[in-house]
């Protein structure tokens, strides 16, 4: 007689992948951050909390300004300089604004920096220069959103507010295979992760969002086998992780054309004025050029009589809502030449540290190469 084979019931097949996808849980969020979280100056790690080290709002509510629409690469070493420079809300508060905004150059979106300074003299009113706790309060200060409130709430005073940038946008999104595009889909990831916000750790829980969005649920090549939410993430389940979230196709860019007017005198000092101080690039240093316009032909007046020069290749910039295209001139002047009204004259040592925009570096380095670099040297 033959023994009987002994079989496992069908039930019991190894590697089937269950039909009802199990719940994420903060704790094993929590438990992968506790092990990977990212090193970053603004930053209180896992162990530093567990030391008692509390983040400071003051650092929280700056990197979170700082950070928004740009990298952590970008950020980190603005941020250094910023609390190296101004280490409480009271001295940012108590600093010139021409100052702040020449720090800020090269970070992009001015209007932040401008809100900076208006939060940064809210909050130095307040009793003791505190900043509120709860993000409704929060939210009444300048330049505060309902991100930047949840992050402060939760980061720098626990309160169990769901935190969503754009990282945790896509791991909710794929988490719970939402299809609705963004950014009609912000409502629905809120109301999806708040429940799962834990009560303790609330302001790790968001670092760990944010952390897992960055480095392993990333846009174009998630690392599916590394994430602590793989078995529950229903994109992976479905194989449509690189689907979602689903975003709403963009409108092109409408181009705007306008001219740069560089001015170099003898000495190596480069002709500015202050740009107004609302709207884009409000309060910034600019060197002096024409409106920016859909017209590619409209007149210009030089601000100095010269022999002027076009240089051969426009410069372009691409603004949130447009692109621009930039022609520049450049004229060299003598040194007794005095400065129009309402300009400044900007020694050629001193030029790096004004509170030039992007932009306009690339116009005066278009113009004059190595003008606008620290250790750059006048011929």
């Amino acid at each position: 007689m033959h023994a009987k084979l002994a079989c496992r019931p069908p039930t019991a097949k190894l590697n089937r992948i269950p039909d009802v996808a199990a719940s994420p849980r903060s704790t094993d969020l929590l438990a992968w951050y506790d092990r990977h979280a990212r090193r970053l100056p603004w930053r209180i790690g896992p162990k530093e909390r567990r030391a008692g080290i509390r983040a400071d709002p003051y650092r929280v509510w700056l990197s979170e300004v700082m950070l928004q629409q740009t990298t952590v690469k970008a950020v980190a070493p603005y941020f250094e300089r910023f609390v190296s420079r101004w280490p409480s809300v009271r001295e940012l508060a108590a600093a010139d604004e021409s100052e702040i905004m020449a720090a800020w150059a090269g970070l992009g979106y001015y209007s932040r920096a401008r809100n900076l300074i208006a939060c940064a003299r809210a909050v130095a009113a307040r009793p003791d220069a505190r900043f509120p706790e709860r993000s409704e309060e929060l939210t009444r200060l300048p330049g505060v959103g309902t991100y930047t409130s949840a992050a402060i709430a939760a980061i720098a005073f626990g309160e169990p507010a769901a935190v969503v940038d754009g990282n945790v946008e896509r791991v909710v999104a794929r988490l719970f295979a939402i299809d609705t595009p963004l950014p009609e889909a912000k409502p629905l990831i809120r109301e999806k992760l708040q429940p799962m916000v834990p009560q303790e750790r609330a302001g790790e829980f968001a670092e760990a969002l944010m952390d897992l969005g960055a480095t392993i649920c990333t846009p174009k090549k998630p690392a599916c086998g590394l994430c602590p939410w793989s078995e529950p993430c229903l994109a992976r389940r479905e194989g449509r992780q690189l689907e979602l979230p689903v975003k709403t196709a963009k409108k092109p860019r409408p181009i705007r054309y306008g001219t740069a007017f560089v001015v170099r005198r003898a000495d190596g000092a480069i002709l500015l004025r202050r740009r107004p101080p609302r709207g884009l690039l409000g309060g910034m240093s600019e060197v002096p050029g024409t409106d920016w316009s859909g017209n590619s032909k409209a007149e210009s007046t030089k601000p100095v009589a010269g022999h002027w020069k076009t240089v051969a290749s426009p410069v372009e910039h691409a603004f949130t809502h447009f692109s621009l295209r930039l022609s520049v001139e450049r004229v060299e002047v003598a040194e007794n030449i005095p400065a129009p009204a309402d300009h400044w004259w900007a020694a050629a040592a001193t030029l790096a540290s004004e509170a030039l925009p992007s932009v306009m570096k690339k116009a005066i380095e278009a113009a004059y190469p190595g003008a606008t670099k620290p250790t750059s040297r006048q011929t």
